[in-house]
């Protein structure tokens, strides 16, 4: 059903939006929605397609969960901070109040930045490009380390966690179900899903920095302390953002490549699930130093609108065109 007033607020936006970048000299790209490679991310199920043609063959190509694989490839070609606006699907995607196969993303890298600097920015941009004035907005930002809110929201000493034993110990106190031989990551979760993520206040908005190494992605390590450099972003409890420092050492990048492809194809063989193909060149790419932020703009319209879930304010939402 057609509503002018959504679609006139997400115009608004994202004409804001451009306007914020390009008067601070980003170069808005466009790049390809198609592509015969992925960087490797278990966690993220991809739809895939049949290219095909009479001289070529037929070939496998996927619909990009984000734009960083292009993105990246121009920053190490030379371009200046850049941004993006596009679609991107992610398959297996609850069809839930603020879940869309395909859904709409701000991608933006920023050269000479970490990961604090994005912060500061991201703040910057989301003031500016509001088109309401809710009252999260007026309220002061909350930045809080990953270790902090374990603490704080669950009593958990992140740093003690490091040792499996110890992280198993917490998740069963409280009264958590842990499998046997569950990998660190998913037991973090089920304390972070239960207990943190709920807790997070939700009148502001929250910047829970310094995430776990354990939760492999191409963010840099911190030198002194087994956390990335990586911050998500919440409004009214609604994952908005994602950001990096972003990993430069080719070996580093070359390594998390192997590790997640293997593990990609472990998980996903005989299962007939989609098994996308890594960027056989992405991790020679001389990147320079930079950070780089995602946001699904989706959401974070939805929380400017002061609706409580996306189906309205989409085109077509894809539960919708189910029911036909």
């Amino acid at each position: 059903m057609f509503d002018y007033k959504a679609q006139k607020a997400r115009g608004d936006l994202y004409r804001n939006i451009r306007a914020f970048f390009t008067g601070k000299g980003y170069l808005e790209v466009f790049t390809p929605t198609l592509s015969p490679y992925l960087i490797p991310e278990p966690t993220i199920k991809t739809f895939s397609t049949l290219f095909s043609n009479e001289f070529t063959g037929e070939r496998e190509m996927y619909m990009i969960p984000s734009p960083e694989i292009f993105m990246k490839e121009m920053l190490a070609s030379g371009s200046p901070s850049i941004f993006q606006i596009s679609s991107c699907f992610r398959n297996a995607e609850q069809l839930g109040d603020v879940h869309n196969p395909e859904f709409s993303m701000l991608e933006y890298y920023t050269l000479d930045y970490d990961e604090k600097d994005s912060i500061a920015l991201t703040e910057e941009m989301i003031k500016a490009t509001a088109i309401s004035e809710p009252q999260w907005l007026k309220n002061k930002s909350l930045i809080i380390t990953m270790e902090e809110a374990m603490w704080e929201y669950a009593k958990v000493d992140l740093l003690k966690a490091q040792e499996y034993s110890h992280l198993r110990e917490e998740a069963e106190r409280l009264s958590l179900y842990v499998p046997d031989e569950e990998a660190w990551e998913d037991t973090f979760n089920r304390i972070f899903l239960t207990y943190v993520e709920p807790s997070l206040p939700t009148d502001r908005e929250v910047y829970l920095t310094d995430y776990p190494k354990q939760i492999e992605c191409l963010a840099e390590d911190y030198d002194d302390r087994p956390y990335k450099k990586r911050w998500e972003m919440y409004i009214k409890g609604v994952e908005i953002a994602n950001c990096y420092k972003e990993e430069t050492d080719k070996e580093k990048t070359r390594a998390y490549f192997e590790k997640e492809q293997k593990k990609l194809e472990e998980e996903r063989n005989g299962k007939g699930e989609t098994i996308s193909k890594a960027d056989p060149n992405f991790y020679t790419l001389s990147l320079p130093k930079c950070s780089g932020g995602a946001i699904g703009l989706d959401r974070l319209l939805m929380v400017e609108y002061g609706g409580e879930e996306i189906a309205p304010l989409l085109s077509f939402p894809m539960n919708a065109l189910f029911e036909r």
